[in-house]
């Protein structure tokens, strides 16, 4: 009987924990058949003596010459192999690769989506990671600057519509999309020359920048469908209409729901809906809560019950619903505006009190304004008498305040039948999921500023780029969710597993993967990437025109 040793590892996930486990065991033959015996658990050793026993293992005749092993071969590290490699194969997975095409236009504009996903900046520093990695034999693709990049910006914008019709046909092909979710964000910019460049209602609080507006389609998922950049001064409605002629035109639904904020769809966007057979579901305002309240529309013991609706007039349908946790915030709030002004009214009759000849109507009016900024003078009365300050509370303005506390209504032109009011109520929220695409884009990992671009087109397509980009993040983060890494960590992790240059004395060298460690082998395990166990480096190279060289001569000689 002939036997053979070996090391069997295996990884199991229980809980959301991942456990590894190494027996030593033995493969004979009897019989005519192939068995296995367990000799030993050997899961208590470390990776090291591990590793150990798999090289005594296969050298097993000839052990006396390991110990001259590392005298016959150099190992040198080589570049990144990990982050790209996921990467690429998440890409391919969703079906980015495919749509953005096999030529080379197609894999320069892959590696600016890769690039984003690992190490967010210019062309010029994609170009710079591409160096550090091995973007190049990942992807196929040739040598390439951050003109060539630019430049890919131009054809990106131009094939951005086919791209993301593709994208869409291949996410119906297992289920068609009912719903749409749609809202705007704005991203203010640090030059001028920007061609969508203008003023308008910031949304990051940054006075005297201009800023472009990014409004984002996604499907009832939150999966990003397709996104548009405008110019900074563009209203928030208005934006709407291409959202409504680009689903008819170009993805071919004729019935479906439009989803959008109370400052989105509004009169004017109703009825361009209307006219394409289209539905929506959106929020109204607090004063038309109040209208619709005064006409008996609306009533106020309807906000007491889990989830209200009502149907009124013309085939509309209000859902009602009053939020005990945001009304209790609201509530908070009030009481420390409260506290505040009355903090401000002790300090200025102190300061009255230690000033004789201190002017009492100028304290006044500085607590009247006061009051006004917090938003509270309706229900708080200021009075001066004898030279001291009082503040009363108007309870009857105060509880007429703080009625709708928490509460929202929801306006469909949907049927019961079509969508019941929960139904109604739960696609409303999936507005979050747009809202936290926009976080991820502007502010967190993807950060799609500062932009770095002056063209119209070339904006847009950066923009389309930080969308892609998106789709992968998101992937990764349901990948990734059961362990205690977020995918930012997960990326950098993996930006460490590096390819390995073996150079025999008397061969030919050649690259290798080296096992990962326990970490890495758990975020590729979750995202079901299988490493190569061989990897040739075709020698291409990249660099940038710009050097960094002489941007450092030129500071100097300016400093100096």
């Amino acid at each position: 009987m002939v036997a053979t040793m070996y090391i069997d590892t295996s990884h199991i996930t229980r809980g959301g924990k991942t456990y590894t486990r190494h027996l030593l065991r033995e493969s004979y033959r009897a019989h005519g058949k192939v068995l296995h015996r367990t000799i030993a658990n050997v899961s208590h050793c470390s990776t090291a003596e591990i590793e150990a026993l798999r090289l005594a293992l296969r050298h097993k005749e000839d052990l006396e010459h390991l110990g001259t092993i590392q005298d016959a071969i150099t190992l040198k590290q080589g570049v990144s192999f990990g982050a790209v490699w996921t990467v690429y194969h998440v890409a391919r997975r969703l079906g980015i690769a495919q749509a953005l095409g096999t030529t080379r236009a197609g894999k320069l504009a892959l590696w600016q989506v890769i690039a984003r996903v690992i190490d967010q900046g210019s062309r010029l520093s994609a170009v710079r990671l591409a160096m550090a990695h091995a973007a190049c034999d990942v992807l196929g693709l040739g040598p390439f600057d951050e003109d060539a990049l630019y430049e890919n910006l131009d054809w990106l914008a131009g094939a951005q519509a086919a791209i993301e019709d593709r994208l869409y046909a291949q996410r119906t092909q297992t289920q068609p999309i009912n719903l749409f979710l749609y809202d705007v964000t704005s991203s203010y910019l640090e030059g001028t020359h920007n061609e969508l460049a203008a003023f308008g209602y910031n949304r990051d609080g940054k006075k005297g920048k201009r800023q472009i507006v990014i409004g984002l389609l996604c499907d009832e998922d939150g999966h990003p469908v397709s996104i548009d950049v405008f110019p900074g001064n563009t209203q928030d409605p208005h934006t709407f209409a291409t959202q409504i002629n680009k689903v008819k035109a170009r993805f071919g639904v004729h019935a479906i729901t439009f989803v959008g904020d109370r400052g989105m769809i509004k009169g004017q966007q109703v009825e361009d809906l209307a006219q394409h057979g289209f539905h929506y579901i959106t929020a109204i305002t607090k004063p038309q809560i109040e209208k619709l309240l005064q006409q008996g529309t609306l009533q106020m013991d309807l906000f007491d019950q889990e989830l209200a609706e009502v149907l009124a007039d013309e085939g509309i349908r209000y859902v009602l619903r009053r939020n005990p946790v945001r009304a209790q915030e609201v509530r908070d709030t009030r009481h420390a505006k409260l506290a505040t002004l009355q903090a401000h009214v002790a300090k200025q009759n102190q300061y009255l009190t230690d000033h004789p000849r201190a002017n009492t109507q100028v304290a006044w009016h500085k607590l009247v304004a006061r009051a006004k900024h917090l938003r509270i003078a309706d229900w708080v009365e200021l009075t001066v008498a004898e030279r001291a300050i009082t503040l009363t509370i108007k309870e009857d303005a105060r509880t007429a305040a703080a009625k709708l506390d928490g509460c929202y209504v929801l306006k469909t032109d949907l049927g019961p039948a079509q969508a019941p009011k929960e139904t109604v109520h739960d696609r409303y929220k999936d507005l979050a999921s747009v809202e936290y695409a926009f976080r991820t884009c502007k502010t967190g990992h993807l950060e799609v500023r500062p932009i770095f671009l002056r063209l119209a087109e070339r904006t847009r397509a950066h923009a389309f780029v930080v969308m892609l980009a998106y789709q992968i993040i998101q992937y990764l983060a349901s990948c990734w969710s059961p362990l205690d890494v977020t995918v930012e960590e997960g990326l950098h992790a993996l930006t460490t597993l590096c390819l390995v240059e073996v150079s025999p004395t008397h061969a030919p060298s050649y690259h290798c993967i080296p096992t990962p460690r326990d970490a890495i082998a758990q975020l590729l395990h979750r995202a079901d990437i299988q490493l190569p166990k061989a990897f040739s480096l075709s020698g291409t190279r990249v660099s940038t025109k710009k050097k960094l060289q002489s941007e450092r001569i030129c500071s100097v000689n300016s400093a100096t």
